[in-house]
């Protein structure tokens, strides 16, 4: 990717990673745009959303809720940073499950 079109979807993809209706907000605005980086940024917030759901589970949603608060900041981080790094773990599969997104 160039340095042009991170620089354009850095700011979505930023509010993609703040709560569900920022990742909505941001699917909405990049819908016309197509950019690749807040695309791709977007996946992984979708994916932590969605397994977010299992956090309310006793005990180990609750461990699994402090790994999936560190890869959303892994996330953010990466946004921020203008980078593409996929999330460790579950990172492969939001890029696979909504490469249709």
């Amino acid at each position: 990717m160039d340095k042009k079109k991170i620089e354009e979807g850095k700011t979505m993809a930023i509010v993609s990673y703040i709560t569900w209706i920022g990742l909505l907000v941001a699917f909405l605005v990049n819908s016309d745009k197509k950019n690749e980086f807040t695309k791709f940024h977007i996946r992984q917030a979708l994916l932590l959303i969605l397994a977010s759901f299992l956090v309310p589970i006793p005990v180990v949603g609750w461990l699994f809720g402090i790994f999936l608060f560190i890869l959303w900041i892994m996330g953010l981080v990466s946004a921020i940073n203008g980078e593409t790094k996929e999330m460790p773990v579950l990172g492969k599969f939001a890029q696979e499950w909504f490469k249709g997104l």
